[in-house]
């Protein structure tokens, strides 16, 4: 299995060359979040998310993933859109229950948070920590879809497994991750010109690394192509 600092530095090298494409899907997709975030309660958010921003973001995974596949011959944005009508349903599970860990959580800083006692300050860092480790157990579940053409339900539980199989791998790529969002989101312009489109390259090698280790050998083949990745879906289906 790859390190995860190799499938970082091939997928900053990537994200260089086709920094075009990548700052185009990720700035369409990400539209939807400026009056989410800047006008919209958070309630109204929590559900314009899971049901329009989410959807878009899949289909820029699933843009990302015809690429790396070469297997895209059509418009990029014909893609996108292919993409989010088809793993709609997906997204939109997807998406309330990630709505779902963060009410779990703002609720529980807000009832406990508020009362004085180690006690419940205990209890609320328990809910965290199992809010997070809810989320990363997620965090293959997208791929799961893409490239091994699972049902949500099935995906959700074999990404959920990954993370058994290989705790320090996944919690380390999610730590990675959530880094590099912070980082785009300390300039607000960086994460929506930037964001999507970099996790639909990132997300894919790092499923790809991960399920090769699982199913297969690794081989030189995963340094080869335009993407830097030529690893066979079909061959683990």
């Amino acid at each position: 299995m790859r390190k995860l600092n190799e499938v970082l530095v091939k997928t900053g090298a990537e994200v260089y060359r086709e920094i075009v494409p990548v700052a185009l899907y990720s700035l369409i997709s990400s539209l939807i979040l400026l009056p989410a975030i800047l006008l919209l309660p958070l309630t109204v958010s929590l559900i314009v998310v899971p049901f329009v921003y989410m959807p878009l973001f899949f289909g820029v995974l699933h843009v990302f993933h015809h690429k790396l596949e070469r297997r895209s011959r059509r418009s990029g944005m014909r893609d996108l859109l292919e993409g989010a009508k088809k793993g709609y349903f997906a997204a939109v599970i997807m998406g309330l229950f990630v709505s779902l860990l963060v009410i779990i959580l703002w609720s529980t800083w807000w009832y406990y948070g508020s009362k004085e006692g180690m006690f419940y300050t205990v209890i609320a860092l328990f809910q965290t920590y199992f809010v997070i480790m809810a989320f990363i157990s997620q965090f293959h579940t997208f791929q799961l879809i893409l490239q091994k053409e699972m049902g949500i339900f099935r995906a959700m539980g074999e990404s959920a497994k990954l993370l058994f199989r290989y705790p320090g791998y996944t919690v380390g790529a999610f730590f990675q991750a959530a880094l590099l969002s912070l980082l785009l989101a300390l300039t607000a312009v960086g994460f929506f010109v930037l964001f999507n489109g970099m996790m639909g390259v990132y997300l894919n090698k790092i499923t790809a690394n991960v399920l090769q280790e699982d199913e297969q050998p690794v081989n030189d083949e995963w340094d080869e192509g335009h993407f830097g990745t030529k690893h066979s879906v079909s061959s683990m289906k």
